[in-house]
């Protein structure tokens, strides 16, 4: 419908908005703007009821065609201004089996720029598995993985990098590998993929795991980017930890942490602190078979707000043909024909749209339910009319 629909606050229910927009949606459906997750909720993330939605390109990323090595897997996304910066390790369509670290921008993560290379494995043979922080004063801090140390092992990797410069990206070296004290085993470790940075002020959190000592996620601290003092186990699960964020609440700060497990699912577990973190809780499964070992993860996490979650993922046991793929963390939204039939989201595009689509035959009057990012909590009553389709909407929730 072409006029707005609109409810506001009433009986104790928020108002919500939905606005006809100029512009085009695939034939039959209806594309939703402004549905993507407020403020960090820790009641729905306690509930483990929480609305991630499948982005419709699945996956999200694919690697370059241009070389025969196509294996790109390991994401993690930065804020910055006018969007986004996503590092990821991969074989990006490169002549060679080696990993590297590119990079790519992203303003809405809906179009992408070019990608370019921004560390290079040097004297290794793999550096991948990113994990990115923003650096103080500009640049950004980078803990990999490293291979093979002097033992023939993973270890972490610490870059530091004041700007990316695409013609001549990082080198890794072997003086680049980080030291952990107070861990007997941290030489003969085999820390691969499970190595994540967490900055607080000039604190900087590691956390990993060794697969020699499965069974255990470590914390340990340091101040410099190459040096850690073990503080003691964060969570005793066999589970690989691969991203942890803070993010705020009006009862102090909360961690999130990621974790998988090269199968079929990812889980996420919460910390009042940053040494030690509650039983892990899985909330999102393959969607299929392209998708069904989940190999990394990186949240996507803007202004105390948990928009979503990348993941790399493939098709095959041997974890070597992995895809970036995308679920969005958004408030759902459901349309109702007069004649019963029952549209729920089909996916999304990016964090910020949502897309349903009407079958053809049924009718395009009813009514829309929006509810919050718990996927449950309808956000006021429902709205009613005769909705055009194709067509684009924006929605504001007050």
């Amino acid at each position: 419908m072409t006029a707005a629909l609109c409810l506001l606050l009433a009986a104790g229910f928020l108002g919500v908005t939905l606005d006809q927009q100029p512009g085009q949606a695939d034939p039959g459906c209806l594309e939703i703007h402004g549905v993507a997750a407020g403020e960090f909720n820790e009641t729905h993330w306690r509930s483990g009821s929480l609305h991630f939605l499948r982005d419709v390109r699945h996956p999200l990323l694919a690697p370059r065609l241009g070389g025969v090595y196509r294996n790109i897997y390991a994401p993690s996304a930065l804020p910055v201004d006018g969007g986004w910066l996503l590092f990821y390790g991969a074989w990006d369509g490169v002549p060679t089996g080696n990993d590297r670290i590119y990079a790519v921008d992203t303003p809405d993560f809906v179009d992408f720029g070019a990608r370019r290379t921004v560390i290079e494995h040097g004297p290794f043979i793999h550096v991948c598995n990113v994990n990115a922080q923003h650096a103080p004063g500009g640049g950004y801090e980078l803990m990999c993985t490293a291979y093979p140390d002097a033992k023939d092992l993973n270890k972490p990797a610490f870059f530091a990098l004041p700007k990316l410069d695409q013609a001549a990206p990082r080198v890794a070296a072997h003086g680049d590998i980080v030291r952990v004290t107070g861990y007997d085993l941290y030489d003969d470790a085999d820390i691969n993929g499970v190595n994540v940075l967490l900055r607080e002020g000039e604190t900087r959190h590691l956390y990993f795991s060794s697969y020699k000592d499965f069974g255990k996620v470590y914390h340990a601290v340091g101040t410099d980017g190459k040096e850690y003092a073990l503080k003691g186990v964060a969570l005793a699960q066999r589970l690989a930890v691969n991203d942890v964020k803070r993010l705020e609440t009006p009862a102090g700060a909360r961690y999130l942490m990621g974790l998988h497990m090269n199968r079929e699912a990812l889980w996420y577990s919460l910390g009042e602190t940053p040494e030690a973190f509650a039983d892990p809780v899985e909330f999102l499964k393959n969607a299929g078979p392209e998708d069904r070992y989940i190999v990394a993860l990186g949240w996507v996490v803007r202004e105390n707000r948990v928009l979503g979650v990348l993941y790399g993922a493939g098709a095959v046991p041997e974890l070597n043909r992995n895809r970036i793929f995308a679920r969005w963390l958004q408030k759902k939204v459901v349309f109702t024909s007069e004649d019963g039939t029952v549209c729920p989201p089909e996916g999304a595009v990016g964090p910020d749209r949502q897309i349903l689509r009407i079958p053809e035959g049924v009718s395009a009057k009813g009514s829309v339910q929006v509810f919050a990012e718990d996927g449950v909590t309808p956000l006021g009553p429902a709205l009613e009319g005769t909705f055009s389709r194709p067509a684009v909407y924006q929605l504001t929730a007050n």
